[in-house]
């Protein structure tokens, strides 16, 4: 087998019927399917949903992104072998333990395929919904650089990189490019604080703001799941990222909606994890995306082009030219399989040919 056979990286031109453009995210495709084969699919499949909710076919891929790159890997090898399925497995595992603690509900409605999943369209809140537990990272070089606010929230003298904070907190930043909202930048992915987000609620598309503080507690509450759940399998969960929308309920009232989980939870692209054992010992191991994060700043001419958001073109051509080692992507690779199945218990399913396996699996569906 050719090792350009091992991961998919394409996804965006499978023969999926679809309403409009195929929407291809750093990871994941998007396929918004008719109103017509929508209705239909919620029909024959009984689907739990407004029979007018709108369905998708999301395929993720194999790629893999950081400093906002996607990145090339040697010998045609041009993704993580298996990170898409662990990525899949691991945030419907937590979706699932979130619905038994009663918290909310998700976007997925079916699982086809390992890579594939049918879910539900959302009006997403844009808000990037960041918690976290210990400072490192970003926080950790601004707050280097003399920071002592995040988000609105003051932070103590003292601290070190890698310190366990005193509390969880919750530090959102922008989803996307908001135009209009006094104190907030039009640009994607800049932080915020609480304040912001209730005196504009609309503008971040809450529909109350109470809402805000819904959301803070679904925030707090998955993370302190994750948390839990991750310690009993020697990890300590550092940070993480949520994202929601809001669903209309199947009741027909035009007011019946309710907000839910959407994107993904917990995974290790976008969650950060750290070996609880080597931290005890005061070493800090990471076991996330983080780990090719360290690599690429290791490997490259000037890590300061991967860090620096100024020097945005030199990154670009960096990416353009860079190839990934494969012993590195087949190093992420196992870790990606390795963390899934700890937190799920079960061994990722292993994928083969994935266009084949793909749409064998949507066959049923009458999409293709």
């Amino acid at each position: 087998m050719n090792l350009s056979d091992l991961a998919i990286a394409k996804t965006d031109d499978l023969p999926i019927r679809h309403a409009g453009g195929v929407h291809s995210g750093k990871v994941r495709s998007v396929y918004w399917l008719t109103d017509v084969d929508s209705k239909r699919i919620i029909e024959d499949r009984g689907y739990n949903v407004s029979p007018e909710t709108t369905l998708a076919v999301m395929v993720i891929s194999d790629r893999i992104s950081a400093y906002e790159i996607i990145w090339q890997g040697e010998d045609g090898l041009m993704g993580v072998p298996g990170k898409g399925a662990s990525l899949n497995a691991t945030a419907q595992h937590w979706f699932t333990e979130f619905e038994k603690a009663g918290l909310a509900g998700n976007h997925i409605i079916d699982t086809p395929h390992p890579l594939v999943w049918i879910v539900q369209k959302a009006e997403p809140i844009m808000v990037e919904a960041i918690a976290r537990q210990y400072i490192t990272g970003s926080m950790w070089r601004g707050y280097q650089s003399g920071n002592r606010d995040i988000c609105g929230i003051p932070l103590p003298d003292g601290l070190k990189n890698g310190d366990r904070l005193a509390e969880l907190l919750c530090t959102p930043s922008t989803k996307g490019i908001l135009r209009g909202i006094h104190g907030v930048p039009e640009k994607d992915d800049v932080d915020i604080t609480k304040e912001q987000i209730v005196d504009n609620y609309k503008a971040f598309k809450f529909h109350s703001a109470s809402d805000v503080d819904l959301y803070e507690t679904l925030l707090s509450k998955g993370f302190g799941i994750i948390g839990d759940n991750a310690a009993k399998a020697g990890q300590l969960l550092v940070d993480t990222k949520f994202e929601f929308g809001y669903v209309q309920g199947n009741s027909g009232d035009k007011d019946d909606y309710s907000i839910i989980y959407i994107d993904e939870v917990g995974t290790l692209d976008s969650s950060r994890y750290w070996d609880a054992a080597a931290y005890k010992d005061g070493k800090i191991v990471e076991n996330s995306k983080e780990m090719f994060r360290k690599f690429l700043c290791e490997s490259v001419p000037d890590a300061d082009v991967l860090l620096n958001k100024s020097r945005m073109k030199e990154r670009e051509a960096l990416g353009a030219d860079f190839k990934v080692p494969v012993d590195a992507l087949m190093a992420t690779s196992n870790l990606y399989k390795d963390m899934a199945k700890q937190f799920t218990g079960s061994a990722v399913p292993e994928v083969g040919n994935a266009r084949e396996e793909i749409i064998d699996a949507l066959a049923s569906y009458g999409l293709l």
